[in-house]
C-alpha cells in the first residue's frame, strides 16, 4: 500500500494485514540476563535516543531483552497499561537488561494529532509526557463532546491547518502548553504534515512486518506476543526472557 496521504487522515482507518512477523524472530532464551550499570551519573530510564525510524528508544542500547509496544494515544486499554506498566517498565529499564520503544499505532484524527503534540518536545520528555497525555485520554473526550460542528469543519481545511484545530477543539494545545510546549512550538509540530505522513506510513509498515489485531500489541526481541494486552499478562513474558 501507499503512504496514507494527510489530506485523508480525518477518516484515517487502517487495516490491519495479516503478513510475517519479521525477520528479528529468535525467541527468548529464557536464561537469566544480567545486569548492566548505566554510564557514571545517569540511569537507563532517562536515558533515550531517536531511533533510524524515528522512535524513541529507553534505555541501554545494547540490552538483551527489547520490548516494543504498539500503542494509540486514543485506546482506552493502551492508557490503562500506561497507567499500571509505565513504573515498572521504567524500573526494568534501570537495570540494563531491558529497553523499551513505544511506537504510536495512529488509528484516528484525535490519535495522529496527539502523536505529533508528544512527539513536539524531543526525547527527553517524550515518555512522560506520553503517560500524561494518557492521564488526559478521558479529559480529552469529555472535551470533543458535542462539538460535532467544530470537528466536521475540519474536513474543509488544508491539511497543515487540521491538526491545530483538532488540537484545540480537545484542548491538546492548552495541555501541552501547561507541560512545557509552547504555544509557537505546538503550532510548528501540528503543521509538519510530513511528520503526519511519516507516522501513518510507520503503521503500514508494521501491518506488513506483523499480524497486529488490536492495541496495545506488544514484541520482545522481534516476536509479536499473542493474546498479551496488559501488564499482568506481558510480565510473566518478561520473566520468561530472563528478567
Amino acid at each position: 500500500m501507499k503512504a496514507l496521504p494527510v489530506i485523508a487522515a480525518l477518516s484515517l482507518s487502517l487495516s490491519l494485514a495479516a503478513c510475517g512477523k519479521g525477520e528479528d524472530s529468535a525467541k527468548p532464551s529464557g536464561e537469566p540476563v544480567a545486569a548492566v550499570a548505566a554510564p557514571a551519573g545517569t540511569s537507563w530510564s532517562q536515558t533515550v535516543a531517536q531511533t533510524p525510524e524515528g522512535t524513541f528508544l529507553m534505555g541501554n542500547p545494547s540490552a538483551k531483552v527489547k520490548l516494543v509496544e504498539d500503542g494509540s494515544y486514543t485506546c482506552s486499554h493502551c492508557r490503562d497499561f500506561s497507567a499500571e506498566a509505565s513504573e515498572e517498565i521504567r524500573k526494568l529499564v534501570d537495570t540494563g537488561k531491558m529497553n523499551f520503544e513505544f511506537r504510536t499505532y495512529v488509528r484516528d484524527p484525535i490519535d495522529l494529532t496527539t502523536a505529533l503534540l508528544a512527539r513536539c518536545g524531543g526525547k527527553d520528555i517524550f515518555y512522560p509526557l506520553s503517560e500524561q497525555f494518557f492521564a488526559n485520554q478521558s479529559a480529552m473526550f469529555d472535551r470533543v463532546q458535542g462539538k460535532d460542528a467544530e470537528l466536521k469543519a475540519v474536513d474543509t481545511m488544508a491539511p497543515a491547518e487540521r491538526f491545530a484545530t483538532l488540537a484545540r477543539v480537545a484542548g491538546l494545545v492548552e495541555f501541552a502548553q501547561q507541560r512545557g510546549i509552547s504555544a509557537d512550538q505546538a503550532k510548528q509540530c501540528l503543521a509538519d504534515t510530513a511528520a503526519a505522513e511519516r507516522l501513518a506510513k510507520a503503521v503500514e509498515t508494521t501491518n506488513s512486518q506483523y499480524n497486529i489485531s488490536g492495541t496495545p500489541s506488544f514484541l520482545i526481541n522481534g516476536v509479536l506476543l499473542d493474546n498479551v494486552a496488559n501488564w499482568a499478562s506481558l510480565q510473566p513474558k518478561l520473566k520468561e526472557a530472563g528478567l
